[in-house]
């Protein structure tokens, strides 16, 4: 009889010991009930009325469409903007800190070289920046939003993400989309 390997005895019994979630992820905090609202509009052919009524609030407030599929009665838009001053004046990994960088290395191959560099600020032109997507869902009359914002810093990393579907600012998007929305019957 063989002898097993003592690394594939280990990996065995630790490939046991892996687990399943007892949930799925879910968005944290979960959605304000002001994020779901009817439409006034249940007929499957109004669906793409309220699609058009509610890129045109999106518009109005400053988001690009990014896409559209009046099928599934979905819209996806966002906007960005810059995060002026938004950075650790103590986070020494991302730059910040010292203004004053000093690096340079010494190498011996077919010859020697010696080199050295600097560097002063985390970078010009380059901003911290938020990005924040809308999705709308219009099924069954009524309509369904989220929202996420994330915030990425003068690397282009992702410093902070969170779930921002609040009653804020879905009870601002309900009074303004009720607003855009004409009567039927009205020309």
């Amino acid at each position: 009889m063989k002898a097993i390997p003592l690394s594939i005895t280990c990996l065995l019994a630790l490939a046991g010991c892996q687990t399943v979630p007892d949930r799925l992820p879910q968005a944290e905090p979960a959605p304000a009930a002001a994020c779901y609202f009817p439409t006034g509009q249940s007929a499957p052919d109004e669906t793409l009325s309220v699609l058009t009524d509610s890129i045109d609030v999106l518009e109005a407030w400053g988001f690009s469409l990014e896409t559209t599929d009046t099928e599934l009665g979905l819209v996806s838009a966002s906007r960005e903007r810059e995060l002026i001053g938004y950075y650790d004046r103590y986070d020494y990994d991302y730059g910040y800190g010292s203004g004053f960088r000093l690096f340079g290395g010494f190498g011996i191959g077919r010859g020697v070289g010696i080199g050295v560099g600097g560097s002063f600020g985390p970078g010009f032109g380059q901003q911290p920046v938020e990005v924040e997507r809308v999705s709308l869902l219009a099924r069954d009359g009524h309509l369904r939003i989220s929202r996420d914002i994330r915030r990425f810093d003068h690397l282009g990393d992702l410093r902070e993400s969170y779930s921002a579907s609040n009653d804020d600012f879905c009870g601002r998007f309900q009074e303004a989309f009720s607003s855009s929305v004409t009567p039927q019957g009205a020309s």
